[in-house]
């Protein structure tokens, strides 16, 4: 009679149930929730490629073209750019005497205080292709533009006024009777004059320029240029 191999058993039924050789369990299948998970991971594969639209060959390469937009229109738009504005306050003090007649009869000094703004402008009208570098990876950009100018001084005539005012006998007479009415004009001419040449001995013209390079820095990286370059010359001198 054949030996069976294990151990026999008994359930708390009391039936005998014949165990696996030296106690190890029965093998189980795989999980009902694994098999679930796995189920469902399927599906939403399967719908993924259902619902996108047809693409032709999936292994196809795909080329993308990321170089930016042009340089040369979009600072051309810009046309004359006003980089900065200086604002000054001077003094005119002008005095007419007569070589003849006393002061008190003859003369007048007025005392004018005078307040006006002066721009500093970049042209970028004028550049050409020739003024912007771009590197062939596509990453940086050199701009070579025209030294910001000084613009007229602009006189604020709400600001500025007359802080004193003396004449002699007859020039008081002449201004009631009427005359001279544009006593006031070589004023304001002096004050501009006064005022154009203060911004031309301060740094406006070096603001301007930290200010346009500033201003096509952040520009330009916008547009996607890690590196940029401002550089400025003097305008060519006119023959």
């Amino acid at each position: 009679m054949a030996k069976v191999l294990g151990r026999t058993r008994t359930t708390p039924t009391g039936h005998a149930w014949m165990g696996a050789p030296n106690g190890a369990l029965p093998r189980r299948g795989p999980s009902r929730l694994l098999l679930v998970v796995l189920a469902l991971a399927i599906l939403a594969i399967v719908l993924w490629v259902v619902a996108r639209p047809p693409v032709g060959n999936p292994f196809h390469d795909r080329t993308v073209d990321r170089s930016p937009p042009a340089l040369l229109q979009a600072i051309s738009d810009l046309s004359v750019y006003k980089a900065a504005t200086g604002d000054f306050q001077t003094i005119v003090d002008i005095e007419k005497d007569s070589p003849l007649l006393p002061p008190a009869l003859k003369g007048e000094r007025t005392v004018f205080v005078a307040v006006g703004n002066v721009d500093a402008e970049v042209d970028f009208s004028t550049i050409d292709k020739d003024a912007i570098k771009v590197s062939d990876d596509g990453h940086s950009a050199t701009i070579t533009l025209p030294r910001p100018t000084l613009g007229p001084a602009h006189l604020d005539t709400a600001r500025s006024h007359v802080a004193s005012r003396e004449r002699g006998l007859l020039d008081r007479i002449g201004s009631a009777l009427g005359e001279n009415p544009d006593s006031d004009r070589e004023l304001y001419l002096a004050a501009e004059a006064k005022i154009a040449e203060a911004a031309t001995q301060s740094d406006l013209v070096a603001r301007a320029e930290t200010n346009t390079r500033a201003m096509l820095t952040g520009m330009l990286k916008g547009l996607g240029y890690d590196r940029v370059t401002v550089t400025f010359v003097d305008p060519p001198v006119e023959k």
